[in-house]
């Protein structure tokens, strides 16, 4: 566990970065690629002037150490906190390769990362904001896998997007229970593969019969594209939505424990909706370059404003990477 200081009377910044995704080529000098990333995550610094940024997965490509350690560089270079947690592309190195990543990740003073326990994955740990000795926002970190077994109704087996699994939501339980008990009131949940819940809030709050994909940011607040009671939502979702295609429980774990308000993903590089549903803030993080596959005009990152009670703003810092790519 880690606790940064919060100071009394100037909020907390968090700036989380999602899937920047570059293989060892990309990264290679004069890349438009590694020009864009670099040139985004510095305007992002520079605008936003974070007291901790977060990453939420697929940092690189499995097996592309180059990749790995030009990014953590990259992180090292704005003298700010930083952690990372493992998407499905990091996970497809195995549990051998993560651990190898791990261990240089842990060499830099500026990486904030527990292991967790052996049980888990690789990265389950929580980051305590303290402010005069109390915890204002709990950060915690989870290990969303890579692929794992599906049956449906038909009895038909498949491979899909990993979920949490049974050990990690008890430990969750456990994580909130100590939060809690320390005073805090307020913690916000980070990984790379959504829950199945952001399917359920989906459903809850998007209008049928809109063609999703042709919604741009700027259309995409008000009663137009939203159901009643969801009007504060915005951001697009020009795909679907890449959960476990069943409910592993982990939406019902966070309403039993009252205490997270906001759950961040990455993973589908063209969403970046925010739905606040049955009082959870579902956000999907802005991502952060060229890496795979990018729509330009969602580029950048997502911003959590934490006061002393916790979360108190949530949105979207874009970037525009033209510039870059000029070079």
């Amino acid at each position: 566990m880690f606790a940064l200081k919060k100071t009394p009377g100037k909020d907390f910044i968090l700036l989380n970065l999602s899937d920047p995704q570059l293989g060892d080529g990309e990264w290679a000098e004069g890349h438009p690629n590694r020009a864009i990333l670099e040139g985004t995550v510095t305007e992002l610094c520079r605008r936003v002037k974070p007291d901790l940024i977060t990453v939420s997965g697929d940092l690189a490509w499995a097996g592309d150490d180059l990749a790995y350690d030009a990014l953590a560089d990259l992180l090292d270079s704005f003298g700010i906190p930083w952690t990372v947690m493992w998407g499905n592309h990091d996970n497809q190195g195995g549990a051998d390769y993560i651990e190898s990543v791990v261990k240089r990740y842990l060499t830099r003073p500026l990486c904030l990362y527990e292991r967790g326990p052996a049980n888990l994955g690789n990265g389950n740990f929580v980051i305590r904001i303290e402010e005069n000795g109390r915890p204002v926002e709990g950060i915690i970190v989870m290990d969303s896998h890579d692929r794992a077994p599906y049956v449906n109704e038909k009895g038909e087996e498949s491979m899909e997007w990993a979920k949490l699994w049974p050990e990690q939501i008890a430990w969750y339980r456990e994580q909130i229970a100590a939060l809690k008990e320390d005073g805090c009131r307020d913690a916000a949940l980070l990984m790379h593969i959504p829950i199945y819940a952001y399917r359920e809030a989906h459903a809850a709050a998007e209008k049928p019969g809109i063609d999703r994909k042709a919604i741009t940011p700027a259309q995409a607040d008000g009663d137009e594209v939203w159901n009643p009671g969801y009007e504060s939502s915005f951001g697009v979702r020009h795909e679907g939505i890449c959960s476990y295609p069943a409910d592993e429980g982990m939406f019902g774990a966070i309403l039993e424990g009252g205490l997270t308000k906001t759950l961040i993903a990455g993973h589908d590089h063209v969403n970046n909706t925010v739905i606040r549903h049955r009082g959870v803030a579902f956000v999907y993080s802005l991502k952060a370059g060229a890496g795979c596959y990018w729509e330009p005009s969602l580029n950048g990152g997502t911003v959590l404003r934490i006061t002393e009670n916790g979360v108190g703003e949530i949105r979207h810092e874009y970037v525009d990477p033209e510039a870059f790519r000029k070079g």
